[in-house]
């Protein structure tokens, strides 16, 4: 299906991943798009790993990425799933008729996105804070701290979990909440045996008394890692940041000192390399996803945990879903609605699952004990990869296909639609 012709103009409030695809999905709807950014500078180099799975990886193909970002990073082999003692407990080989999902750094694929921004001539602006709008029958103002302005048809905020579009479509809309974890990751020196020290395999294990995942760089040297610490009260980043990585590291090792192989892993760990992430923050269900001419879109409206392995692709699949809906319905709020309509059942069945994986982390000794004990029986009885990929991993949009107005209860203003 070819874009269609149109006057639309809209305002994209966050540059990370989600402000630059949603922008880019737009541009193939036939929708023109501005970036606008908080920061005053751009987000080259930062950022640690994280995995784009293989639906998040269909969505960015059709935006013409494929073979970019199949450049980039390594990619996922089996996911084998460990007691913290060497031993296995379940491996997922993923599904043969997918491809495979791609580990790499945040600012890799920042770098490709900007890469094709900037191909396709999407401005993107930086300095950019919002602090306001201003909404008329004919369109959107926003308004921005340096006191300029730039004007629109459509708002849509993809500025992540502390995001204000999210408050100013709803003053009461809930906060991100604190998963009650910290991560903490770096690279090591320490080869694995194997196919793990080839890259070719990534472990999780639910240690004596912290979650560990790692693996083999593709090119054999050495080993990624990550850890989730429990930590009650959560730390601002500039905390965080003053207690040092060598300390953190420090208070890792001593962690999983009984794990292996984390305890060799870390052991080797290159403490310039460790980075520390005290922000794990999940959204809790939004009740309002838009508001006359303001939308969310990706982690200011449905950020999982990091355990869900998902928040990238979900993003990624938001932003290309409601660019489909603002082509097919050139009512805005019916645009929206039938957008909620698509995405908000599968990115909260997604988001109670990891959820449940985030429990079991932040659980004390008793709790991972019990886990290791029933994790092989039910790994064996409920977690086949088919039951447990297939919904999340195949999942994929059809471009090509309209997309049919939805049933809003009350004034088309509610929060569920349903297909008509």
């Amino acid at each position: 299906m070819s874009a269609p012709r149109t006057s639309k103009k809209a305002l994209v409030i966050g540059g990370g991943i989600a402000g630059p695809v949603t922008a880019l999905a737009l541009r193939k709807a036939g929708i023109e798009a501005e970036v606008f950014e908080a920061y005053r500078t751009s987000a080259e180099g930062i950022g640690g790993t994280f995995m784009i799975a293989p639906n998040g990886l269909g969505a960015l193909a059709l935006l013409g990425l494929e073979a970019e970002v199949g450049r980039i990073g390594q990619p996922v082999g089996p996911m084998v799933i460990e007691d913290g003692k060497g031993g296995v407990l379940a491996e997922f080989a993923g599904l043969a008729d997918l491809p495979r999902g791609r580990l790499m750094r945040r600012a890799e694929l920042y770098e490709v996105l900007q890469r094709r921004l900037a191909e396709t001539g999407i401005a993107i602006h930086h300095g950019k804070r919002l602090v306001g709008v201003e909404e008329g029958p004919d369109g959107i103002t926003a308004r921005f701290a340096d006191g300029s302005s730039a004007a629109g048809d459509l708002l849509i905020g993809a500025d992540g979990t502390g995001s204000t579009v999210r408050t100013l479509i709803d003053p009461a809309a809930p906060a991100a909440q604190y998963t009650g974890l910290l991560g903490i990751g770096g690279y090591s020196s320490h080869r694995l045996p194997g196919r793990a020290g080839r890259g070719e395999s990534v472990h999780f294990a639910n240690g004596s008394r912290a979650f560990f995942g790692y693996w083999g760089l593709a090119d054999g040297s050495g080993t990624a890692w990550f850890s989730n610490i429990p930590q009650p009260q959560q730390l601002s980043p500039e905390a965080a940041r003053a207690v040092g990585a060598a300390e953190w590291l420090r208070r890792c090792r001593e962690l999983h000192a009984e794990d292996l192989p984390a305890r060799d892993v870390l052991r080797a760990a290159d403490p310039a390399t460790v980075e520390i992430f005290p922000k794990l923050e999940i959204m809790p269900s939004v009740p309002h996803w838009y508001r006359g001419r303001m939308v969310l879109v990706g982690d200011s409206v449905h950020a999982p945990s990091n355990s869900s392995g998902q928040g990238v692709s979900l993003a990624v699949e938001s932003a290309v879903e409601l660019a489909r809906c603002l082509r097919d319905l050139p009512d805005h709020t019916a645009a929206f609605a039938a957008y909620e309509a698509l995405r908000r059942p599968r990115v909260e069945k997604i988001a109670a699952d990891a959820a449940r994986t985030n429990s079991q982390k932040a659980s004390g000794a008793v709790g991972r004990m019990v886990f290791r004990l029933l994790a092989p029986i039910a790994m064996r009885i409920f977690m086949s990869p088919e039951k447990m990929l297939r919904p999340v991993h195949g999942y994929r949009i059809d471009w090509e296909q309209r997309v049919a107005p939805v049933r809003v209860p009350g004034t088309g203003a509610g929060r569920h639609g349903r297909p008509a």
